[in-house]
């Protein structure tokens, strides 16, 4: 507990200076009010993963790692919320342009950077070249196929309307209750093993447990959104002080300070021995962005318009989205065999990036940027096609199983008491 409480007490120091800028108005210069309001985002974010982590005891596997993955990203929503919140008021702006950098980039980190980062680390500690997952995570790997696949949709259309947010969140919605609904799986680990300076949490009691988790997220939402207007006009800002494309900071930078914590709880579950829950915490966070963050944007949009609206996409965005869509795809299909490999890690990795090569190189040239994002996008369709029609019976073969044992439970739990009937743990 001590350890946790100096911990806290770092976090809550990173805090103070960012609201000092906020309440006096001081602002020296755009990149430092970046880095103070940046690194107040990312303590902020690392409180709610605390408070999030905390709740694995008392909450199904499956619920709780997909809720890690939503509460620790709300840095995230809140920045590209205020984006497009913008956006709606003034249309003709670059906030539009900016709302749709930070979605597709954070997007592409996660399964270009955090994803290959979890099967490296899992290599470098246990010299095994794959992360296994279970055969419930096929639900994962299934809705996140729905939601890539949906993602052409609006690829075709050129825009992100109203009905693409109802059908989004309908997708996260029901992720949601079917993941509530399975098994609590138990990790094996004593509470004392529990990755993160939330094991210390575990040794209260529930009550106890449950007002830490409440105070945690709400001070850090708090901090979150007072501020996310600041940090991201900050970003802006220094963009242009320093002379660098403001598109490509929104794109990568901001991403990078509101996805930290999610990915660094998921590295310590890859040090604490459960790979696969490092890296199915990394799958929940690809589907609740690519679901529930894509879809509030135009939600966002309207409520800055006051009237109902839709995000267009002009012909950069319509690339980026479809790079994004397609990327998407290709990390579905190398996971069909429910395992992830150093080499699709490595493959992932070296893909993305040729795309950070792309944007540096033709910065100044926005044709052949968006040329260059084409053809790159086409080579992950092209490879996701193989690995899909290759991969398809092991795919089936794995649904198969899950449907099996998740008959098997049912009928079990409705065998009335005293008949004989055992309740088998769920099978992996």
């Amino acid at each position: 507990m001590k350890r946790f409480l100096l911990l806290l007490g770092i976090a809550v120091a990173a805090i103070v200076p960012a609201a000092i800028f906020r309440y006096s108005g001081f602002r020296p210069n755009p990149v430092l009010d970046t880095a103070v309001f940046g690194v107040a985002v990312l303590a902020a974010g690392f409180m709610l993963s605390w408070g999030a982590e905390a709740a694995e005891k008392r909450i199904s596997l499956g619920l709780i790692l997909a809720l890690v993955a939503l509460v620790t990203v709300l840095p995230e929503y809140a920045v590209d919320m205020y984006y497009a919140y913008q956006a709606g008021k003034a249309p003709e702006s670059n906030y539009v342009h900016y709302a749709a950098a930070n979605m597709t980039g954070a997007n592409r980190l996660l399964v270009g950077v955090a994803w290959p980062l979890m099967a490296i680390l899992h290599w470098f500690r246990t010299r095994e070249r794959s992360i296994r997952l279970a055969t419930v995570n096929v639900v994962e790997i299934g809705f996140l196929l729905v939601a890539s696949l949906y993602a052409f949709v609006i690829v075709l259309r050129n825009r992100i309307s109203l009905v693409d947010t109802v059908v989004l969140i309908g997708i996260f919605g029901a992720y949601l209750w079917v993941t509530g609904r399975m098994p609590k799986v138990e990790s094996g680990l004593e509470a004392d093993d529990e990755p993160g300076p939330a094991a210390a949490l575990a040794t209260l009691s529930p009550a106890r447990q449950w007002t830490w988790m409440g105070g945690l997220t709400i001070v850090a939402a708090a901090v979150i959104l007072v501020s996310a207007e600041p940090f991201a006009e900050s970003i802006v800002a220094s963009g242009r002080v320093l002379r660098i494309d403001e598109f490509l900071l929104i794109q990568w930078l901001a991403p990078l300070a509101s996805e930290a914590p999610a990915v660094v709880i998921a590295v310590l579950f890859v040090l604490s021995g459960r790979a696969e829950g490092g890296l199915t915490t990394m799958i929940s966070d690809k589907i609740n962005q690519w679901t529930l963050l894509v879809g509030m944007l135009p939600l966002a949009m309207s409520v800055g318009a006051g009237a109902l609206t839709s995000m267009p996409l002009d012909a950069r965005q319509h690339e980026e989205f479809f790079l994004t869509a397609a990327q998407s795809l290709f990390g579905v299909a190398l996971l069909l065999r429910l395992r992830f490999s150093l080499v699709s890690a490595i493959t992932l990795a070296a893909l993305f990036s040729v795309q950070l090569v792309v944007a540096f190189i033709f910065r100044e040239d926005a044709q052949r940027a968006i040329d260059a994002l084409t053809m790159l996008a086409w080579v992950y369709l092209a490879l996701a096609t193989v690995i899909f029609v290759t991969g398809a019976p092991s795919a089936w073969r794995v649904v198969g199983a899950l449907r099996t044992a998740a008959t098997r439970q049912r009928l079990e739990a409705a065998a009335p008491a005293g008949s004989g009937a055992t309740t088998a743990a769920p099978k992996k």
